[in-house]
């Protein structure tokens, strides 16, 4: 199965691409792309990777114009991180479900119910509950901002409840969770694992910490009932790493489907599967090369995050950075 551009004949798309080429040279701009976009976008882009390689890579990229192919969050923290560079969204409406489980006025009350407590955010979140945060986090360095963190201080984490449960079972750190999923790894259910491992025995299985089997994953980890040795709870960087690594020669692949087509372009040679063809998310497929061609070409849906909230949103991040 090949993650790209269903509707779009290889002719349209090879013009297009050469377009966006001749754009990305007279605006003098670097398109960035997340792991999950679709596998035209990828290749295209002058950097592929998690949230936070993007925002790094665009901070220390000395281009006057990013083209953020992903989600609203991710163009933000672009903005926040290079407020000096023009920040495109190919798709303003480009949103995240787990972004939006949480507001900045609910961060406040859950503060108020815990005063003392150390926030720490997903950077899947918006610029305002950032501004609201101690620290911010990935999936790949998520338990090291945890573990940094005074052991007598409690921790309110948020949003994901699914990767929140799973650091505070990693960590034994005293926890409360905010009830935040994503809508796209929450779908991943435990009997989806079941049956990819009943019909691929020897594939090693990788599942992103977001995803609705975690838990159960977990226990059986624990208990025995599955093996460690064929099993990893990683983020998307973490499973690319791995992947690359491992000595198997078969994957089940539990997260977006799009990272999929960056696995099989690194390594040629081993195969590649999806815990379900349906894991899909919509949000990241808004992002065409339609759009990315416009949004150069018109320098349309800029994003901007205001000075003083982007300041407060900024301290967050690079404490998360520091680290």
């Amino acid at each position: 199965m090949t993650v790209g551009l269903y509707h779009m004949a290889p002719e349209a798309a090879h013009d297009l691409i050469a377009e966006i080429n001749q754009l990305r040279v007279e605006r003098n701009a670097v398109i960035l792309a997340h792991n999950y976009e679709y596998g035209e976008i990828q290749d295209l882009a002058d950097f592929v990777g998690d949230s936070l390689g993007m925002a790094q890579f665009a901070a220390q990229s000395e281009a006057p114009i990013l083209v953020v192919c992903g989600v609203h969050f991710m163009a933000e923290t672009s903005a926040i991180l290079s407020p000096e560079k023009i920040v495109l969204i190919p798709d303003p409406e480009a949103g995240c479900s787990l972004a939006a489980s949480i507001t900045a006025e609910q961060l406040r009350a859950w503060k108020a119910e815990h005063p003392g407590a150390v926030v720490v955010s997903y950077v899947n979140t918006t610029a305002e509950v950032k501004a609201e945060s101690d620290y911010c986090c990935t999936s790949g360095n998520a338990e090291r901002v945890i573990r940094a963190i005074p052991e007598d201080r409690k921790i309110l984490f948020l949003p994901d409840m699914f990767l929140g449960s799973y650091l505070r079972q990693t960590t034994g750190r005293d926890m409360e969770i905010w009830a935040g999923e994503c809508h796209v790894h929450a779908a991943i259910k435990p009997a989806m694992v079941d049956q990819q491992r009943a019909a691929r025995p020897n594939a090693d299985l990788l599942i992103h910490p977001e995803c609705g089997c975690v838990t159960s994953t977990m226990h059986y980890l624990a208990t025995g009932k599955i093996s460690a040795e064929g099993t990893h709870i990683l983020s998307t960087e973490g499973m690319i790493r791995h992947a690359a690594q491992s000595p198997f020669r078969e994957f089940v692949v539990a997260t977006e489907i799009g990272v999929l087509h960056r696995m099989r372009k690194m390594n040629p040679d081993k195969q590649f599967f999806p815990i379900d063809e349906s894991i899909s998310c919509p949000y990241m497929k808004q992002i065409t090369l339609e759009k990315v061609r416009d949004s150069l070409r018109d320098l349309t849906h800029q994003v901007t995050v205001e000075p003083e909230l982007a300041n407060r949103a900024r301290t967050a991040i690079e404490r998360m950075i520091a680290l």
